[in-house]
């Protein structure tokens, strides 16, 4: 069995894998081992790009974060980014190869797996210890053929697995016994103890529970950790609940449509936590409220989704805004529809095809198979006030502002973003802008908010990962953990 690996499996989406992993990375980097994480298939629309250029999934980068290394696109050699309900954009390596329908990706796994074997291979030569997390469930009978994502993976690398189910979801033995069952008896001896994440209440009521589970199951529980009310780990894909802050008396509206295809909706999360700021996700046939500031996010469809948006009304609610003074901001391809058109000549994100934009910023867009793909620093100005800026790229076209016209921010990469005549309307294709605080007070200021104060979001994320890697020591059993890694005694004391 390979002993410096160890994966992280989920009885169901969202039951704790990402955090448990972030968790124990951090947990392992504060005793001395060398650790980095790794997801072999990652499907999400929520991403980052890596220092050499490439793009992973943001769970990954949180995790290399906790690590205390900068991402790598070993981190993440598959991630399948959903354009369709049957089909997804195929990333190897940190680079688009294709998109695919559910069929022929699943054909194309066989060559997938080698990018995966590579990259794990890699991280094992590299660090004493690699935390490998896993997709969905190992438990979804019609993906078993040709997995690489979860027990395909452990059995290929003959690794130990840990199994996490969230108990605030209701049924977690059910989950726990119910996967068991369903994988091959090789797969079950593979998994070496259970975690029950988000438990909240008096833990003696449990072990009754705790008790009858390792006694049916002949596997240990490994740690029972509780529901942590106000921490902050980005979201994998789906978008999170409303975080638990305490809200200034005064504060500034900003909606953001929840678009068919939105993507790095991670954005908005410096702004979710902003004590000032009162964030609205408005998800289809919803209420749209009044607003002091819109934003559109990213896309993965652009011109599908801007189709969408006139279809639930959303270029009448932006017209009656900007009428009544309130402003508008477009990020990515919300950037791109806030232009006068979009040309997808190749077919790139669907039917090849031009779009007419909102056409309320003097641009043109033209979508190419070449994704930009970089990080980014310099300065934006606003209000003639010029402030450091850093974010990421990641899109498809090519945008051409109208001669004259000033950019939004002067990069060390070139000009980017354009600002309409009268203020009320700006763009940009940068990802995380709102991740600098001095971009987000100035950005607040210009939406009417005289006095934001600053919010620090790099340091919130580092005092969720250490909260994290604390709760960890406390409630999980760590030398059992060290014992499935082949881990030395030097490592046991934090």
């Amino acid at each position: 069995m390979t002993q410096k690996t160890l994966m992280v499996q989920g009885t169901t989406s969202d039951a704790g894998k990402s955090t448990l992993v972030a968790g124990l990375c951090r947990v392992l980097q504060r005793r001395g081992v060398a650790v980095a994480p790794f997801k072999p298939q990652n499907m999400a629309l929520n991403s980052a790009v890596t220092a050499e250029g490439g793009e992973i999934g943001r769970a990954q980068a949180v995790q290399a974060q906790a690590c205390g290394l900068t991402p790598h696109v070993d981190m993440n050699p598959v991630l399948l980014k959903p354009c369709s309900d049957t089909g997804a954009q195929v990333i190897i390596h940190g680079r688009a190869v294709d998109n695919m329908e559910a069929k022929r990706y699943h054909d194309y796994k066989t060559f997938a797996w080698q990018a995966v074997a590579e990259s794990h291979q890699r991280l094992c030569d590299q660090y004493q210890a690699v935390i490998v997390e896993g997709a969905g469930s190992p438990a979804e009978i019609n993906l078993r053929d040709r997995d690489i994502a979860n027990m395909g993976f452990a059995e290929r690398v003959d690794c130990p697995v840990i199994l996490i189910a969230d108990i605030d979801k209701g049924g977690v033995f059910a989950h726990l016994v119910g996967t068991l069952a369903l994988l091959s008896e090789t797969e079950q001896a593979r998994i070496k103890g259970f975690v029950i994440n988000r438990f909240r209440g008096d833990i003696a009521l449990l072990q009754s529970g705790l008790d009858w589970l390792e006694d049916y199951t002949g596997k240990p529980v490994l740690g029972v950790l509780p529901y942590l009310h106000g921490l902050h780990l980005e979201a994998e894909d789906a978008i999170s609940e409303e975080p638990d802050i305490e809200r200034a008396d005064k504060v500034l509206d900003i909606v953001v449509p929840v678009l068919p295809h939105i993507s790095n909706h991670t954005d908005f999360d410096p702004l979710r936590l902003h004590p000032q700021v009162r964030l609205h996700f408005v998800g289809p046939d919803q209420p749209k409220p009044s607003a002091d500031l819109v934003i559109l996010p990213g896309s993965k469809a652009v011109r599908p989704d801007l189709n969408w948006l006139r279809a639930q009304g959303w270029e009448d609610y932006l017209q009656r805004h900007l009428r009544y003074g309130g402003k508008l901001l477009g990020i990515c391809g919300g950037y791109q529809m806030l232009g006068e058109c979009i040309a997808d000549p190749q077919g790139i994100e669907g039917a090849a095809g031009d779009s007419e934009g909102l056409g309320w910023l003097p641009t043109r867009t033209v979508l190419t198979a070449e994704k930009a793909l970089r990080n980014v620093r310099g300065q934006l100005t606003l209000l003639n006030e010029t402030v450091p800026v850093s974010g990421y790229e990641i899109h498809c076209g090519v945008t051409e502002v109208a001669e004259g016209r000033p950019a939004l921010a002067a990069l060390e990469q070139g000009p980017d973003g354009a600002c309409s005549e009268d203020g009320q309307i700006v763009g940009t294709y940068l990802h995380g802008l709102f991740e600098t605080p001095e971009t987000t007070r100035l950005i607040l200021r210009w939406a009417g908010l005289e006095q934001a104060e600053t919010l620090d979001y790099h340091q919130l994320r580092e005092d969720g990962i250490n909260r994290l890697a604390d709760t960890l020591e406390q409630h999980l059993d760590m030398a059992a953990v060290l014992a499935l890694l082949d881990l030395s005694a030097e490592h046991a004391g934090a």
